[in-house]
């Protein structure tokens, strides 16, 4: 199974994080401060904020607004996000995840559901869809820290349940509780990930066919860019041709 959907090849392609700076940054704060409300503010005693922070620091963030998502957890009288899960179904039955933290669950309910509606899908109970994925820890690398070879020897020795390497990067998976140590041997081999988080892996992907590829990508987009989504994950994938296309 492809560790990259074809998908998430165009997004990085087109620089599509590039172009929404603003919005990453504002979703790593809002995880960094939930992580810091759940646990100690301290990175060094709190492995959930000390996986945001790194995360946050991959993209760039600068420091002070990563202190002060910190120091928000302490605020009183601060939001209290509420962590949800959403699963639906895209077109031609591709399964949707949809994981969300909110202040008020109805007003994130409604703009999920909207947005599937609206863009060829439909929202589905708790678990209709997570049963054909699989709950694992997730490590990404740009492709230059080294070679397909290179980087399944350390995953191995780190480690690691399995490695997948392509032109945009390499991804090393990993069971959810090693998480943290598998990242942590990776780091000092090769330095920080661009991300490293907890994920849903598809078990099988779902070829979309061509006329219904934008229509998939279109709905991927909009859920991504509710302010309440915090990941959403897919298990679609696209034909070379209808890739091009769209890149194009």
């Amino acid at each position: 199974m492809a560790g990259h959907s074809k998908w998430a090849n165009i997004q990085h392609r087109k620089g599509r994080q590039d172009a929404k700076r603003s919005k990453i940054f504002s979703k790593l704060a809002k995880e960094i401060t939930v992580a810091a409300k759940m646990g100690a503010p301290d990175p060094d005693m709190n492995p959930r904020l000390r996986l945001a922070v790194n995360n946050a620091k991959s993209q760039s963030v600068p420091k002070d607004v990563i202190q002060r998502a910190i120091n928000k957890a302490a605020d009183a009288g601060g939001e209290n996000y509420e962590e949800i899960r959403y699963e639906g179904r895209g077109p031609e039955g591709v399964g949707v995840i949809v994981e969300a933290l909110t202040d008020n669950r109805n007003r994130t309910a409604s703009e999920v559901r909207s947005t599937f509606t609206k863009n060829g899908g439909s929202l589905g109970e708790t678990g209709s869809v997570s049963f054909g994925f699989d709950r694992v820890g997730k490590i990404e690398y740009k492709a230059e820290i080294g070679s397909e070879d290179d980087v399944m020897e350390a995953g191995i020795e780190a480690g690691a349940d399995d490695v997948e390497s392509s032109e945009d990067g390499h991804t090393i998976y990993t069971a959810l509780e090693d998480l943290g140590d598998v990242a942590a041997a990776l780091e000092a081999k090769f330095g920080e990930a661009e991300n490293t988080a907890p994920s849903w892996r598809p078990q099988m992907m779902v070829p979309v066919s061509d006329d219904k590829a934008e229509t998939m990508m279109k709905l991927f987009d909009a859920l991504d860019d509710l302010d309440d989504v915090q990941n959403v994950y897919a298990n679609f994938e696209i034909s070379d041709e209808a890739m091009e296309k769209l890149a194009g």
